[in-house]
Formats: C-alpha cells, structure tokens, sequence
C-alpha cells in the first residue's frame, strides 16, 4: 500500500489525520509509534528529526509529511477520496483553514498544556501557564458558543478539515477543562462530532489505551 501512517491510537493529533482517512475512506497502512520505546523514536526520528507524531510517508510519490493539517492537506490534493475535506472554492477554503487554525491554536495547544503538566513531576510543574491556558480555553469556548449559533459544522455547512480538527481538541478539551451548562452549542456540537462514523471508529480503536491518559 502507498500511504503509511505513523501514529499512536491516544495522540489527538492523530485522531485529526485519522478522521480524514476515515472520511475520506482512503485506504492506508497504520503504524503504531511508541515513543517511550528507543528504537522505535529512532525510526520515527530517521523519517522526521523531529520525532513527533504524525507523519505520514508515500511511497509511490516517495514523500515524508509531517504536521496534522499539511497530511490532510495533501490528501486531499494528491488522494481526494469520498469526502471534500478542503473546499475548492478559495473564500471558503479560507475560513475552513482558519477554524482549523483556530481549533488547533486556542483549543487543542492550551489542552495539551494542561495535559502535559500533569504528566510532569510535581516540582517541575508550570502553575501559571496552566492558569494562562485555562482561560484560553474559556475565550475559545466563548466564541465557539456564539460560532455555532446558527452552524452545523465547524465551517462551510459541510464535514471538512475543520472538523478534523475540532473533534480531538474539544474532546479532550472537554475532559481537562469542561463547557459547562452555559454553553450548550459547543456541548451539542460535540455530540454530534461523537455521532460521525469515523469519530466513533477513532474513539474505538482509542479505547484500549486511555487508561494513560492523566486524570
């Protein structure tokens, strides 16, 4: 098979990549990463130095991508499947990207701080940029309450990159730092993210290892 994903089932930046597969329904070879396994980060590191997850490699164009929205990305201009992902039209393109930015920078980077403070040792923990990254999180549900006052999806009316990248970041948002009952919107969008075929089959495969997940 062409395409190889490099991944780990609890990374939420591979559940975006992952959602757009499943959407797309293209077909792919997945390779779980353990990143606390030496050789196996050394493998990772040989294809992207970084050594962060996901990255996917295309042998037929002989291509390494890293980075969850540059994948999907060129998916959809070298792979395009059943689902359109990426609008053709350039103005709705547009705000496609920047919801996924928006999802990405306000919502899943302050998540993954409070997350990857937990995991630190007690007296090395960050008080403040854990403060600062909870009231990010507060801004961004706000305005995603009065975003979807009127829209189904994330942007565009349809499924698309946006919502690949909404449905990890509010997910686990949720879990680190709730809605609450003053944001009903965001609950409901939620639900009806959970309600996708390919969230459920992310969710599924997900299950065996959210026992690592902190708190």
């Amino acid at each position: 098979m062409s395409l190889t994903l490099y991944f780990h089932p609890l990374a939420s930046y591979c559940w975006k990549v992952l959602l757009a597969l499943y959407e797309a329904e293209t077909p792919f070879d997945a390779q779980r990463v353990d990143l606390a396994d030496p050789a196996e980060r050394a493998a990772l590191a040989r294809l992207w130095p970084v050594a962060k997850f996901p990255v996917l490699r295309d042998a037929a164009r002989d291509e390494v991508v890293p980075e969850s929205t540059i994948i999907i990305d060129y998916l959809a201009h070298h792979y395009p499947g059943k689902a359109e992902l990426m609008p053709k039209d350039p103005d709705r393109a547009r705000q496609t990207r920047l919801r996924d930015r928006f999802y990405d920078l306000y919502v899943h980077e302050p998540m993954q701080k409070i997350v990857g403070d937990r995991l630190r040792p007690a007296d090395r923990r960050d008080p403040l940029g854990v403060e600062q990254a909870h009231a990010t999180l507060e801004l961004a549900y706000s305005m995603l309450e009065d975003d979807h006052a009127t829209s189904r999806w994330a942007a565009d009316g349809a499924f698309t990159l946006a919502d690949c990248s909404a449905a990890p970041a509010l997910y686990y948002g949720n879990k680190v730092h709730p809605f609450g009952a003053e944001r009903p919107r965001v609950a409901a969008y939620l639900e009806r993210l959970l309600a996708r075929p390919s969230f459920a089959r992310v969710l599924a495969e997900a299950e065996p290892y959210f026992v690592h997940f902190p708190g």
